[in-house]
């Protein structure tokens, strides 16, 4: 009964990451007694639910085999439109309405061209990347946006509050999405599709699902939670600043595949995306708390995702041949959608 026990453990698909996770705060706390204080573990949350976010809405497109290059910019563009629409006497959640519409809108922009202009996403979401952090300035010229005063409490909550004295909001809106996330993913008919549609593109669409509609889903997920993040991060700042983001879509990225999904399409989860974002956001304070110079921070992300990938790759090389001839499938179905 216990070896049974144990091999179902291991064989839980998120076991190597928690074990990765957990040996990464063990080691932190042994070193830095202030990484498990109230305060610091409030900051480490609040962290991990704005790599979350992102990384959630990036598993939904990587699952279909794309990417999404622009969580960053947009971040940024939405920071900026929600204290702009504030500030133009939108009210709070006229502002915060608009800004999800508007983001919602980019999104769908990104399936448009992937699915029916036939547009790599790379191309598509890198030119987001520059237009939208580049229409941030343009809104801005340079400097930030306040909050209006009367509105600046009320949206601020959105960072600062606490429900029942212990869960930070920001965390709060992370479980709710990663379990909407999980239903939509495991328990529907839609999710059923965006896996077959990374597993293998035309075989998706000979068996009759509209790929097309899927793939514009998934990337208008992924703008939407970037709003999200981006409504987040303004409340934390209390205006609309143009320069936060700095690199996060490869943090989006990065989590999405330490957390188990593969580049290749077809295969992911979102509690591995969580777990991914809980990886960076610990590895970041633990090298803030360890007092690290911050030009090696992004020195660690990057071999971070180099290992992430790596691995990707080797288990993708450790497949069986039949079912490695289906994935090269998917990759040539790929680029003959482009």
């Amino acid at each position: 009964m216990k070896f049974k026990l144990l091999r179902k453990i291991l064989n839980f698909r998120e076991s190597g990451i928690i074990t990765a996770l957990t040996v990464l705060v063990g080691v932190t706390a042994a070193f830095n007694t202030r990484f498990l204080s109230i305060y610091n573990l409030q900051v480490l949350t609040r962290q991990i639910a704005i790599f979350g976010l992102i990384a959630i809405g990036e598993t939904f497109v990587i699952i279909t085999a794309g990417i999404d290059l622009s969580p960053g910019s947009m971040v940024v563009l939405t920071s900026v439109l929600v204290a702009w629409f504030m500030a133009h006497d939108f009210g709070l959640f006229g502002a915060i309405l608009v800004t999800l519409i508007a983001s919602a809108g980019i999104g769908v922009w990104h399936g448009v061209f992937v699915s029916k202009l036939k547009v790599p996403p790379f191309i598509i979401t890198l030119g987001t990347f520059a237009i939208a952090r580049g229409f941030a300035a343009v809104i801005t010229k340079g400097p930030p946006i306040p909050v209006p005063d009367n509105l600046s409490n009320s949206f601020s909550y959105l960072w600062d509050g606490i429900i029942l004295k212990i869960l930070p909001l920001p965390v709060l809106v992370l479980i709710i999405a990663s379990g909407v996330a999980i239903f939509i993913l495991h328990f529907t008919v839609l999710g059923r599709y965006i896996y077959a549609v990374g597993g293998n593109i035309e075989a998706a669409r000979l068996s009759g699902i509209n790929v097309d509609k899927v793939r514009i889903f998934v990337y208008a997920v992924s703008a939407l939670l970037s709003a999200v993040v981006g409504m987040l991060i303004a409340a934390r700042l209390k205006q609309g600043n143009p320069n936060v983001g700095q690199i996060y879509e490869l943090y989006a990225i990065a989590a999405s595949v330490i957390g188990g999904t593969s580049l290749f399409g077809g295969v992911g989860t979102i509690l591995g995306a969580v777990i991914g974002a809980c990886i960076l956001s610990t590895l970041w304070n633990s090298l803030v708390l360890l007092k690290v110079s911050a030009y090696w921070h992004n020195v660690a992300l990057g071999l971070v995702i180099v290992v992430a990938v790596t691995v990707d790759i080797l288990r993708k090389n450790r497949l069986p041949k039949s079912l490695r001839l289906r994935k090269s499938k998917v990759n040539e179905g790929g680029k003959n959608e482009k």
